[in-house]
């Protein structure tokens, strides 16, 4: 009988980080390792590779290493052991964040009642700076591009264009969108729901078409935002462009030592 023996760190180190997308190397880093942990391909007790190892195999930096084993460490996943190495700890049930910016769960939790107006819902082939965005084959390179005007009790606040990579739910319809969160839908449907965002805050002057949309006055000015999401294993699938209504939008910054945290409230609204 022959036994075939695996190494384990060989799994990890044959993996690519791909240095012209978007996505951070450590945060990459941490996708490889977690997906082999999903797969059942690394387990309990196995040790990954070494500082040094992923440095070489990926030609990344020790900081960007020691960013992504420390995440990585910080959620139970691996153990340092001093002068021994990094090995997959015992898998612990982990709740993914869900502080990530909702507007339906926002204006329900401020007694307002959240309304979407789809203006357009097509299935497109995305431009050049969209297509960038996404790690996705040639032939999976179509995307759900939903323009929607979010409202809370009847009153628009923002316009908000939605690019989400095809296969992530080919069945998606416009009219699942009328009322429902589209997080939730993915979440339910597609076990697809967010475990880091970033976004980008500008001001900006609205243009004529969005000012009578969202209803204010000409020359008006609001907040371009733009918002990218990966899920739980490190994978991009949300690309989110809005433009938000000055008049009616405040951002706190909270700062505390070793926390930062942040709000976002809409004023001059009625409740509920």
């Amino acid at each position: 009988m022959r036994v075939i023996i695996i190494d384990t760190k060989e799994l990890i180190l044959d993996s690519n980080i791909t240095f012209d997308l978007d996505v951070p190397l450590y945060y990459q880093l941490i996708g490889i390792i977690k997906r082999n942990i999903s797969m059942g391909t690394i387990k309990q007790g196995d040790v990954i590779p070494s500082e040094k190892e992923l440095c070489d195999a990926f030609n990344i930096s020790r900081s960007t290493v020691r960013q992504a084993i420390g995440e990585l460490e910080e959620e139970g996943l691996v153990i340092r052991r001093r002068g021994l190495g990094t090995y997959i700890s015992e898998p612990k049930i982990k709740r993914s964040l869900n502080n990530v910016y909702s507007f339906t769960k926002d204006m329900k939790s401020m007694g307002m009642l959240p309304s979407s107006i789809i203006q357009s819902f097509r299935i497109i082939e995305p431009s050049d700076d969209v297509s960038g965005v996404f790690d996705i084959k040639d032939n999976e390179k179509r995307v759900f591009e939903i323009v929607r005007l979010r409202c809370a009790n009847g009153e628009p606040l923002l316009l908000e264009t939605t690019f989400i990579p095809l296969y992530i739910l080919a069945d998606l319809k416009q009219t699942d969108l009328t009322s429902g969160s589209l997080y939730e839908i993915l979440k339910q449907r597609a076990d697809v729901f967010p475990e880091i965002a970033e976004e980008t805050y500008e001001t900006t002057l609205i243009d004529d078409e969005t000012v009578q949309l969202l209803h204010c006055k000409p020359g008006s000015c609001g907040f371009y935002v733009e918002r990218r999401t990966w899920d739980k294993m490190g994978a991009l699938y949300e690309l989110t462009q809005s433009v938000i209504r000055g008049d009616k939008t405040k951002f706190v910054l909270k700062l505390k030592k070793d926390q930062v945290s942040w709000d976002r409230s809409f004023e001059g609204l009625e409740k509920n």
